[in-house]
This record gives structure tokens, C-alpha cells and sequence, in this order.
């Protein structure tokens, strides 16, 4: 963590370089010092264009299914003015060039890949396109208002063209301009359009590289036996009997346990099988669900810190006509992409290449730098295609495995964790207990609210110096309600568990605004009121969020008759800047809970792509519908008892809804939509489950019974 240190205010990068010919042009915007995590000032992009007339962007941003891999170099493209379809694309080293400004590192999450590019990378493609109708222009004689881009080429007085690879080197030794102008939204080309996924033939054709394919000379594959008690350590180790299978190169002991090494993964995983490990499986090894619910139960009796204080709760509660009280619960959950954990690692004695999976390029590297006692100049990232991350692969235990493995035999180390590795040594997404509070006035209008989380922190393992005062600001998002209710009061607890927890797709908004809408829910039903109307009557200060629930009501129906067996509820949310509203269709049988329909209408702002917009929001209903009606991470003497999808179902295809999105039209600045709907879809379902059975889903995943 000593690599991850806010850095302060540094010059800006020289802009211009020529090398070989080629034109490559960063760009700079001061970013102004704010609250926490935006603390950072330095450039985030670069183009490059060849002297044979090949444009290269390179993406900042890691691609794990969002859609970056597109939406990137179509901000860049838009005003470079090039054809989006014949650039190549490249994801980013690591480096400080490539920081994200709202997260204060070079990191992929927190739905902020297009918010934090939207400017800086159109800035970047704007500098590049003066800079070559200037060098134009300056080669032909000729005034620069008399010249304009099109097509990668630059076209002037009398017919003359050049192309960008022709004038790419003499643009090289120009000055960058401090303030291009962009583009207004009526003349963008890509920008708001419906561009076919740039990375979707790859995919296809099986080109694409996953961490899992990286393949380099000489390279050898590990598979690493970890303590069953996550934190446990090796005591003894016998290894004869793996030694002596076929093509086991070493067998090596490092922090997190034993690998063994061999020519092919398969041959390393069956020697690693027949290792005999003597482990020291620690206090952990005492913790079960039981005992982690009723610590978090003890706990939560205890006085959080204020994080929002409006009006006199306790007088608000004490007047009013009806008061309610309700508990949440939220369990642990395992991310569980597709793609298990793994990294490539070649450690020599003056270098260290890593090669694979991550969404945080600048703490692998920082890693490697300590571990290695190297520079961070001696250390080189290379980034594949993602297959899956939902926060995962912010973590870097598993890059820092291999770079162990590797130091320790002496060659280029692939290590690939199995299913039960990934499932049984994650992250995982925090449990919380929730406790709200509420009253009404005789009219059934809300008088007061309170609000009292009880969970783990995630930033006080990874970022420390952001908790402050008891706060972490993760923890908090969608924590207050976007409703006019005069007196509030919300705080929450920092309870550390002893399970090791990480940021999961939506963080603390899955958490907060299941409480949150449910609750909401609960107070509508006291009110007498129908839930839609009870919401819309709250969000007079709230304009956008006002415009989305109306939208997804009205195309959802609501208060129109639905087929038999079938009930609709309703949610809304602010998140990642996104207004979002949701209602969900369900049935109810045999005590399972079908989704058959969910509406969503979102406001985002200006959009880069509706298809790939289209795109997250399906993916983030079902991922957190899976959350809903399964997911739950349980342990037993120590050990997490879900080991493979048999035992962690996530939705299958014939149990995905109908997902229908409407997209405001907005010229506002973007904002995230990666992860709102998973987080509102757990309690729209649960809401609709009410409405169809009488029955209040306080805790997950739904049971019925």
C-alpha cells in the first residue's frame, strides 16, 4: 500500500513526442483537490498515430464485459475524426498517465470508466486533430481555418489531402493546445449512438486474450494449495509422492500456502491434490454464520456515527400518528466470475513482467515493486480481457502469488486457481444488518426516519487514510434516503467480522437501498397508500428521480389488471450519479419466487453508447437477481461451505426476465450505470413478492418457507 500513496501536484507531462515517426499525444487536466478519493492531478490518456497511417488508442480502463474496450476510444475517435471501426485499441500499462480522477488511482470500478473519460479523452482525440491540421496547414502555406479533419486525413484549399500517418511526425514537434474545442452533442458521429461492441468479433473468433491464454517461452504453470481456514498457515508439508508425478518441475512453499510447478496446469493440480499439508488454521477456524450474525446482532445495539442529521428525530417520531421499526439482512456473497483467479508472472533479477487479469493495474505494479525491491520502472503490466472482475480483481493476492511462485523457481509462472479455490478464497461482498425506523402523520405522510447500518469495511482494509471518524464513505452510499422527509437521522457501525471482505458490483448501494426501498415499501403499506403514489409524493425536490419513476410506471402498466398469479413492485435509487426507478413482475409457486418482467427507466446523462448502456443494465438486473434468490456465502468451523456453482446457483437463461430499458435523452454530464440495477433489483422483487403473497423478504436471499 506504501506504491498507493496520493501523490501531490506534479507538472504535467511533456504532450508532444516524436519517436519513430509517430505522432503520441497525452493530455492534461488539473484536477481539482476534493474530498476523498478524489485527491489526484495528472494526465489519463494517450493517442497515438502511426506514420502508417494506424491510429492506436489505448484504453485506461480495463475491460470485463462493461463495454470500455468500446466506449473509450469512441470518446476519442468522435473528435480525432477517424473511423472508429478501422482503429486498433490496446488497454493501458500501468502508469500514472492513466489515473482515474474520481478514484484517485489507476482503477476500473465504481462505474466511473466513462465519467471520468467523457472530457479528458475527447480533449485528447481534439488536441491530436489540431495538431495535424496545423502541421497541415503550415506544410501547404496555408491559413489553418481554411483546413479541416475527416476521415483521418486532413483536407485543404484546392483539393490537397493528407493523410494522418503522412503528418503525423511534423505534428509531433508542435505544442499541444491548452483548450480545444469540442464537439456539440448535434454533431456527434458515434457519440450517443448504437456502435456495434468493438471487441465482440475477437470474442467470437476466439482471438481474444483472457488471462487464462497468456502463453510465453518457456513458461511453466502452478497450482497453489491455500489453508481451508482462509488466513491459516502451512505447518509441515509432504511432497514425495507429488514430486514423483510426471512433469512436476518444483514444488515450492510460499505466504499463502504450497504450489507445485509443472509443464501443464492440469499436471500441477493433480500433484497439488496429492500433497500431505499439516496447517495452522488460527482463530479463524472457530468462526461459523451463527457466531458472525450474532456478533453483528451485539453490535449493532451499540450507537453508530452520524453521517447525516436533519431536523429532531426523536421529536419527529414522538408526534407522529404511526411509528415502524424493521431489521434487513444481508449476507456475505462470493463474486464468482467466470474466468477463476489468475496471473503470469516472469521475474528476473533486474525486471518483472506480469501478464493477466487486473482491474488495478498501479497496485500490481506496487506490489511487484515491494516484494521485488524494484522500481516501479523495472515492473511492466500488461492487461488482458477480463473474464468477469464485479470487483474481484481490484485484489491483487493472486498477482502477487505468481510474482512468489515465479522468484522462487526462476521462470515465467502461470498460476490458475480452480472454481473451489476462487469461491472458497474471495473477497467477499460484506454482510449487514440494517435497522430503520419511522413515523407518519395522520395524513400518512413520513414525519421522520431513522437509518442505522451495521457492517464490515472494505476501504479500512484497502484504503485506510479514507475512514474517518468512524465513516466510511463506501459504506454510506445510498444510505439517506432521496425522500422529503423532515427529520432524519442515519449512522452506521464499522463491525469487522473476521471474514475478509471487498467491493462487489453496487458496493454498499446492494446493501443500503434494499433497506432502504423495502423500508419504503413498509411505510406506503402503513400509510394506506399505494407504493408508486407514496414515492411520487417524496420526490418533489428530486426532479429526475421524479421523471424515472413515472417512466417506468407507466411502462410497466402499473395499476392496469396483470395476468393471473402475476404482481408487480416497485423502487427507485439515486447511484453513480444515475436516477433509476424499477418495477419488477413476479409469481409466486410452490415457494419460488419467477421474475418474469423488469421494467427499468434510467437517467445517465449523456450516454456514449445506448446499446452498451442497454447491455449493463441486463447484465446488472440478472447478476443481482442471482444475489437475490441465491447467493449466500455460509461457513463452518472456519471454512466458507460453498464451493462451486452446485452449491452457489447464480440465474440460468431460462430464469432471466424480460428486461426492458428506457433511456432519458440527456446532454448532462455522463454517469455510472454498470451497477445501479443490481442494487435496486432485490428489493423491487421483494416489494412485488409482497404484493403477490402477503409475505416481507427482510432478508437474503429470499426463502419463503
Amino acid at each position: 500500500m506504501s506504491q498507493l500513496k496520493n501523490p501531490a501536484r506534479r507538472e504535467f507531462l511533456k504532450t508532444g513526442v516524436a519517436a519513430s515517426g509517430s505522432l503520441i499525444i497525452g493530455f492534461t487536466l488539473p484536477q481539482a483537490l476534493a474530498a476523498a478519493p478524489v485527491t489526484t492531478s495528472m494526465p489519463n490518456a494517450w493517442v497515438r498515430i502511426g506514420s502508417d497511417n494506424t491510429v492506436t488508442i489505448l484504453s485506461a480502463r480495463s475491460e470485463m464485459g462493461q463495454g470500455v474496450y468500446t466506449a473509450m476510444p469512441t470518446l476519442v475517435a468522435e473528435e480525432l475524426e477517424v473511423d472508429l471501426k478501422k482503429i486498433r485499441i490496446e488497454i493501458a500499462p500501468a502508469g500514472e498517465v492513466y489515473i482515474n480522477a474520481l478514484l484517485g488511482g489507476q482503477l476500473t470500478g465504481g462505474s466511473t470508466s466513462v465519467a471520468d473519460g467523457y472530457d479528458k479523452l475527447r480533449i485528447a482525440g481534439a488536441q491530436a486533430r489540431m495538431m495535424l491540421v496545423s502541421a497541415a496547414a503550415t506544410e501547404w502555406g496555408v491559413d489553418e481555418a481554411d483546413c479541416h479533419a475527416k476521415d483521418g486525413s486532413v483536407h485543404g484549399p484546392k483539393g490537397r489531402k493528407a493523410s494522418y500517418g503522412k503528418l503525423a511526425e511534423a505534428a509531433s514537434k508542435l505544442a499541444v493546445p491548452k483548450d480545444p474545442k469540442l464537439k456539440g452533442a448535434k454533431d456527434f458521429k458515434y457519440v450517443g449512438k448504437p456502435v456495434k461492441r468493438l471487441d465482440t468479433p475477437a470474442k467470437v473468433n476466439g482471438t481474444a486474450q483472457f488471462g487464462i491464454d497468456v502463453k510465453l517461452p518457456g513458461m511453466l504453470y502452478a497450482s497453489l494449495a491455500q489453508c481451508p481456514v482462509i488466513g491459516g498457515k502451512v505447518v509441515s508439508y509432504d511432497d514425495a509422492k507429488a514430486k514423483a508425478m510426471p512433469g512436476v518441475k518444483r514444488v515450492v512453499q510460499i505466504t499463502d500456502g504450497v504450489a507445485v510447478v509443472a509443464d501443464s496446469w492440469w499436471r500441477a493440480k493433480v500433484a497439488r491434490d496429492a500433497l500431505d499439508i499439516k496447517w495452522d488454521e488460527g482463530s479463524a477456524k472457530a468462526m461459523s454464520s451463527d457466531t458472525i450474525a450474532a456478533g453483528l446482532k451485539a453490535a449493532s445495539a451499540k450507537p453508530g456515527a452520524v453521517f447525516k442529521k436533519q431536523g429532531d428525530v426523536e421529536a419527529g417520531m414522538k408526534g407522529a400518528a404511526k411509528t415502524l421499526e424493521a431489521s434487513y439482512e444481508m449476507p456475505f456473497l462470493s463474486h464468482s466470475p467466470m474466468e477463476p483467479m489468475n496471473f503470469t508472472a516472469d521475474v528476473r533479477n533486474d525486471s518483472c513482467l506480469l501478464y493477466g487479469p487486473t482491474q488495478f493495474q498501479q497496485m500490481a505494479e506496487g506490489v511487484a515493486a515491494q516484494m521485488l525491491g524494484m522500481k516501479p520502472s523495472q515492473i511492466t503490466v500488461r492487461t488482458t480481457f477480463l473474464g468477469g472482475g464485479f470487483g474481484r480483481r481490484i485484489d491483487v493476492d493472486f498477482v502477487a502469488q505468481a510474482i512468489e511462485i515465479s522468484k522462487a523457481v526462476g521462470a515465467p509462472v502461470k498460476l490458475v486457481w480452480t472454481r473451489e479455490d476462487d469461491m472458497t478464497h474471495d473477497f467477499y461482498r460484506p454482510t449487514s444488518l440494517h435497522q430503520l425506523s419511522g413515523g407518519l402523520d395522520a395524513s400518512g405522510k413520513p414525519v421522520a426516519m431513522k437509518f442505522h447500518l451495521t457492517s464490515s469495511s472494505v476501504t479500512a482494509r484497502l484504503f485506510p487514510p479514507f475512514v474517518k471518524d468512524g465513516l466510511d464513505p463506501f459504506m454510506l452510499e445510498a444510505a439517506a434516503v432521496p425522500y422529503d422527509i423532515p427529520n432524519q437521522l442515519a449512522e452506521s457501525l464499522i463491525y469487522e467480522t473476521g471474514l475478509r471482505v471487498g467491493y462487489w458490483r453496487s458496493v454498499s448501494h446492494a446493501l443500503n437501498v434494499f433497506a432502504n426501498e423495502s423500508f419504503m415499501d413498509e411505510l406506503a403499506l402503513a400509510a394506506g397508500k399505494d407504493p408508486y403514489e407514496f414515492r411520487l409524493s417524496l420526490l418533489g425536490q428530486k426532479p429526475r428521480l421524479k421523471n424515472v419513476l413515472e417512466l417506468a410506471a407507466a411502462k410497466a402498466g402499473w395499476g392496469k389488471p396483470l395476468p393471473r398469479g402475476h404482481f408487480r413492485g416497485i423502487g427507485v435509487m439515486e447511484g453513480y450519479g444515475t436516477s433509476m426507478a424499477q418495477v419488477a413482475e413476479v409469481s409466486v409457486s410452490d415457494g419460488r419466487v419467477r421474475v418474469h418482467r423488469v421494467v427499468v427507466a434510467a437517467d445517465l446523462g449523456q450516454m456514449v453508447n445506448p446499446n452498451i448502456v442497454r447491455q449493463q443494465i441486463e447484465s446488472s438486473v440478472n447478476f443481482g437477481l442471482s444475489a437475490a434468490l441465491y447467493g449466500e456465502i455460509t461457513l463452518k468451523d472456519g471454512r466458507i461451505e460453498q464451493t462451486n456453482f452446485d452449491k452457489y446457483p447464480v440465474v440460468r437463461m431460462q430464469e432471466s426476465p424480460n428486461v426492458e430499458s428506457y433511456l432519458v435523452a440527456s446532454t448532462e454530464k455522463p454517469s455510472g450505470i454498470g451497477e445501479p440495477a443490481t442494487a435496486l433489483i432485490s428489493p423491487t422483487v421483494a416489494n412485488a413478492v409482497f404484493a403477490a403473497t402477503g409475505k416481507r423478504l427482510r432478508k437474503l436471499p429470499f426463502r419463503l418457507a
